[in-house]
């Protein structure tokens, strides 16, 4: 019985090839980042509140003028057939015998966007977007994407190349025969590192303008960590923001996305959306998100993992598993509805602070030395 996300992870290592295992679960240089997403949500404390009337929590929400059934949505991701022959048309069956939340469309998806909306059924879907040096070539993926339904289109920033990803390096990883982007034509896309070295385009904050120019959709930028380019993005024209440090696969030694979070929320002071990637395993780790300021989070790996497992069953009992989870986590807390929720619910857990001190006072040491 997988009665956790750790079970689904557990499960999903002995059913996946080791050199795909690690595409999915490495990140870059020693992977202190990677460590990190996970680690500062446990340094968090609960601070439930009693006799407070929550029997049945309503965990919807309203995300860019959309109703969504819980403030959770489904991480961009790409090459979902590594993990399952249908991948994303599995992926987003899943979700939606789950709940209604969005599903991020990768511009690396392992299956044509008209399959997946079809697949879909009238589920939320956004497109997440590289922009390549071939501007045409993403100039059409936003349209099909745009034809299909997609409601919004999340920007990836962080990624003028992928970071030095060590398990990669290690492994030589090569995509399988068969598995390639349904969406691209005419690269070579068989060592991802290489492709993208070759075909991703230098960015600045002129690519908001031009996606503006070619799709009325609203636009999300995914790799914001500073309150600088948060408050930079909105000036930007961007509609939202995803804190991100892209599962720790970038560039290794940055934040947290749980910590980046407080000093982006400030920033953005309500003008748009904040969601957060990165870490999230357990309901409760939703709640503290949004206590400290997030409007959504997105789940990535997990995703991966129980459709690894299962196909569409086990994204509908990853997501089933962490919704009920954020339920029983909000009743428990004495909240009924998400507007209860505020950074009094959380607390840094004893000592957590000091030991970070302490950690940052030895890497000083290590740096002069």
């Amino acid at each position: 019985m997988r009665l956790t996300l750790g079970d689904f992870e557990e499960a999903a290592r002995s059913r996946l090839a080791p050199a795909v295992w690690d595409f999915f679960e490495g990140g870059a240089g020693e992977e202190r980042t990677l460590a990190a997403n996970a680690g500062a949500f446990d340094r968090l404390w609960l601070r439930p509140r009693v006799l407070r009337g929550a029997v049945h929590p309503e965990t919807a929400t309203t995300i860019l003028g959309r109703s969504w059934d819980a403030p959770v949505a489904v991480a961009p991701l790409g090459y979902h057939t590594l993990a399952h022959p249908l991948g994303e048309l599995a992926t987003v069956r899943g979700t939606a015998a789950a709940a209604r939340v969005p599903v991020v469309i990768s511009t690396f998806a392992g299956r044509g966007i008209e399959e997946i909306a079809a697949a879909a059924d009238g589920g939320p879907l956004w497109l997440q977007v590289y922009c390549l040096r071939d501007r045409a070539m993403t100039r059409r993926l936003i349209e099909r994407a745009e034809g299909v339904g997609c409601e919004a289109l999340v920007l990836t920033v962080d990624t003028p190349h992928m970071g030095r990803r060590l398990r990669d390096l290690r492994n030589g990883f090569r995509l399988p025969a068969g598995i390639v982007p349904a969406n691209l034509e005419g690269h070579d896309f068989t060592v991802p590192a290489a492709h993208a070295a070759a075909e991703f385009a230098p960015l600045d904050w002129s690519v908001v303008e031009w996606l503006r120019s070619v799709s009325a959709l609203p636009v999300l930028l995914k790799g914001i960590l500073t309150d600088t380019d948060a408050a930079r993005a909105v000036e930007a024209g961007a509609d939202g923001i995803v804190v991100s440090n892209h599962g720790g696969r970038q560039l290794d030694g940055v934040p947290a996305t749980l910590d980046a979070l407080p000093e982006i929320v400030t920033a953005v002071d309500g003008r748009v959306p904040v969601l957060l990637d990165g870490g999230v395993r357990r309901g409760r780790d939703v709640l503290a998100a949004l206590a400290l300021g997030a409007d959504a989070v997105l789940v990535g790996r997990p995703v991966l993992h129980g459709l690894a497992v299962d196909g569409a069953q086990g994204v509908t009992d990853v997501l089933n598993i962490l919704l009920g989870e954020l339920t029983d986590a909000m009743g428990l807390a004495g909240l009924s509805e998400l507007a209860g929720i505020g950074p009094g619910l959380v607390r840094p857990a004893a000592g957590a602070e000091e030991r970070g001190r302490r950690h940052r006072a030895r890497e000083v040491r290590g740096a002069a030395g």
